[in-house]
């Protein structure tokens, strides 16, 4: 590779050429579970979508939240304060615009450019342009920060990374008796970059005492004779 730089009258660099535009910031941390569906983390500068569960939403953020991380919910009128936390989910870092009206696109890039991690719910009957899309994923990359638009149906255009979880399956209810405890999600991956290889993989969501786990198939039952 040519070793371009500028240097200083003195001999020391002043612009190295092949570090330019290369991000030093590392990337946010995802919880274990997550980890075979983003093994790299949360880079920052991206744009990451979420679709089919607000758990799956809350299980992203949680890890980087826990780490020291700030975090932004736009237009999730009724998110769950303790579930939040049984994710991960430091609140005393998580700043909440439940209802921002006219002005979500507003909030949002406001949020983008003061905390780490945004993730926002689109207003509900209404497109938004493509052009504000677009200067949202911008600003996320100029400040490092990751945007996180959840979407109902669909999918968010230009989204580096895709998640979207898929038939879930409740248990803990018995014959009658039982309460729900954990559900049993399928959660897929595709994007571009590093995740531009589809992977799918299965998760409780949430485990049975809260949080986000890897699903492990249960092994065989062997009855014994006699």
């Amino acid at each position: 590779m040519l070793d371009v730089v500028i240097r200083k009258p003195d001999g020391s660099t002043a612009v190295d050429w092949q570090h330019v535009g290369v991000r030093t910031a590392p990337p946010l941390p995802v919880a274990p579970a997550l980890r075979s569906l983003l093994p790299g983390g949360l880079r920052r500068g991206s744009t990451v979508s979420v679709s089919g569960s607000v758990s799956l939403l809350l299980a992203l953020l949680g890890a980087a939240s826990s780490d020291g991380a700030w975090c932004a919910l736009v237009g999730f009128p009724r998110i769950s304060a303790e579930a939040a936390h049984e994710y991960g989910v430091d609140l005393a870092r998580l700043a909440l615009v439940p209802a921002p009206g006219e002005g979500w696109t507003t909030a949002v890039g406001a949020l983008v450019d003061a905390v780490d991690i945004v993730a926002a719910r689109p207003p509900r009957g209404r497109g938004l342009a493509p052009a504000d899309i677009r200067r949202l994923a911008a600003r996320a990359r100029s400040k490092d920060a990751v945007l996180v638009p959840y979407v109902a149906e669909g999918a968010w255009p230009g989204a580096d990374v895709r998640l979207h979880a898929r038939d879930g399956s409740w248990s803990g209810i018995g014959d009658g008796t039982g309460r729900l405890r954990a559900r049993q999600v399928e959660v897929s991956v595709t994007g571009r970059g590093s995740a531009a290889r589809p992977a799918t993989t299965s998760l409780w969501l949430p485990a049975d005492g809260g949080g986000v786990e890897q699903s492990v198939p249960l092994a065989p039952v062997i009855e014994l004779a006699g």
